[in-house]
């Protein structure tokens, strides 16, 4: 591991601040990075503090004026060399991530290649910042509007995914024309770092004007910062539902713009009409894969109850088969959760669940021989939703409901406070066309035989209600980090008011 830490650049110790082409060391208290997966010191860094942050803040705002000037396409040929960049460091960062953060390597390695990927839908997208044309009902004039980069955008991130969803923000952020802060998150900022010095070069190298990548290792209190600064114009916050609500109110007392990921409760339906085949798969990757340590990963199975008793007899059988352990050996499917606090939150739900009812099917245990953090996929089957299943648990635990009707299912998917993705499987055209229909799925993503987890660049992501109405990656998301302008020319000899006002002296 050593050696793959040195290629990223990656010390003993490590200047956590940066503007893109320089790094340097915060002034803040050091906090050092330790792997779940062995409780090993990886690294250590210092925290920003607010002058850190005002410096940052002071050369974004220079560059913005430079680097908004850069003709679109000159940006995507910026992006495509980043691409490249991340395509050459591929494994080495699959590596880091799983290490730092404890998912397998699989999921480090697939977490990159989103990188990479959405670096290729950006470098098309700065060819494609479309407008519209609109006629004008004045005579001689025409109507059209364009989009304009708005600034600063700040990005914060969680420990589940370090590195893709700061990319999902960056990369399309200067296609448009922005410049980007970015806080990773304090459990994980090797895995920022990383990046940042990935970049550096493919920066230097175009001539790209210093402060239009600005990193920040820092905790709560370099987000508030963030939040209420009136000169970051966008403050993208991925995160827990509790964060988002506050970065929220602290970016709408100013007026600002906010665009935020959080909290998830996703269901997959299972009607009688489901292919088990695909199902059973879906299902266990959607729960134990990252240790359910996704917003996509699925925590409610909504069962038809001729079926119900099979499905789990079925998982039962397939969580018997998950091997758990060191996550960068490639033959297990389950590393550790992020910390012990997260640990503590896994049992505290199941003695919740049980407390309440709930019938432990599978699992419920700390692996005390793999270390502090590894603990058992768990199946829990309740008679209905009790309070601990609409809560967000983030960690591996499955909630089994039994249901009679469609209607039913989904009034169960939807009565929890979380909207982010759902699934149903049905080989039944009726039944997957009602979960997709205004009367279905209230989530933003809504999938039909495939399960709740795995989301493609394509398509924008995001969800409703405490999720927080937000849209990253693909299809028009773009549109968050730019200004829509409404522009009407005259070409005329004489000036016709709209509506017909007249208005003669």
């Amino acid at each position: 591991m050593k050696e793959v830490l040195a290629r990223l650049g990656i010390n003993d110790y490590n200047q956590g601040i940066s503007t893109g082409l320089d790094f340097w060391e915060g002034k803040g208290e050091k906090i050092d990075s330790f792997s779940p997966t062995n409780d090993s010191l990886i690294a250590s860094v210092n925290l920003g503090t607010e002058q850190d942050f005002e410096k940052i803040i002071v050369k974004a705002e220079q560059a913005f004026l430079e680097w908004k000037a850069f003709p679109a396409p000159k940006r995507g040929e910026i992006i495509r060399q980043m691409g490249d960049a991340f395509r050459k460091h591929k494994v080495d960062l699959g590596h880091l991530v799983s290490y730092e953060m404890g998912k397998s390597l699989q999921e480090g390695l697939g977490e990159v290649q989103e990188i990479i990927d959405i670096c290729d839908f950006a470098v098309g997208l700065s060819r494609q910042l479309y407008g519209l044309t609109m006629h004008s009902e004045r005579p001689m004039h025409r109507m059209y509007e364009q989009w304009h980069p708005i600034g600063i955008v700040g990005i914060i991130s969680a420990f589940n995914f370090p590195v893709a969803v700061w990319s999902w923000n960056a990369m399309l952020a200067w296609i448009c024309g922005d410049v980007c802060v970015w806080k990773p998150s304090e459990k994980a900022p090797l895995s920022g770092i990383a990046c940042q010095n990935i970049i550096t070069e493919v920066l230097k190298n175009n001539q790209v004007p210093e402060g239009v990548s600005c990193l920040i290792v820092g905790d709560r209190s370099i987000g508030e910062l963030m939040s209420k600064d009136p000169r970051v114009a966008l403050v993208s916050a991925t995160g827990s539902t509790r964060m988002g609500k506050a970065v929220a109110q602290n970016v709408a007392a100013r007026l600002g713009k906010s665009l935020l990921e959080l909290g998830g409760n996703n269901a997959i339906i299972v009607t009688q009409d489901a292919d088990l085949k695909l199902a059973v798969p879906a299902i266990v990757f959607g729960a134990v894969g990252t240790a359910g340590q996704r917003c996509t990963s699925t925590r409610r199975l909504i069962v038809h109850n001729s079926l119900k008793d099979r499905l789990v007899e079925s998982l039962v059988s397939a969580y018997g088969q998950m091997k758990i352990g060191d996550p960068l050996n490639k033959e297990n499917h389950i590393g550790p959760l992020i910390d012990e606090a997260a640990v503590d939150m896994y049992l505290d739900a199941i003695t919740k669940a049980i407390n309440d009812g709930g019938e432990l099917k599978y699992g419920g245990n700390i692996l005390q021989n793999l270390g502090k953090c590894y603990v058992e996929p768990t199946i829990i089957e309740v008679k209905e939703q009790i309070e601990v299943v609409c809560n967000e648990t983030f960690a591996p635990i499955l909630y089994v409901i039994g249901y009679e009707t469609l209607e039913e299912a989904i009034i169960l998917q939807n009565a929890v406070p979380q909207g982010l993705s759902s699934a149903i499987f049905t080989n039944n055209m009726q039944e997957s066309e009602c979960f997709l229909s205004n009367a279905g799925s209230d989530c933003g993503i809504a999938n039909v035989n495939i399960g709740t987890s795995g989301a493609e660049i394509g398509g924008a992501f995001g969800g409703e209600k405490e999720t927080g109405g937000g849209r990253e990656s693909g299809s028009d998301a773009w549109k968050a980090y730019m200004r829509r302008q409404t522009n009407t020319i005259n070409y005329g000899k004489t000036l016709p008011l709209a509506q017909g006002i007249k208005f003669d002296f």
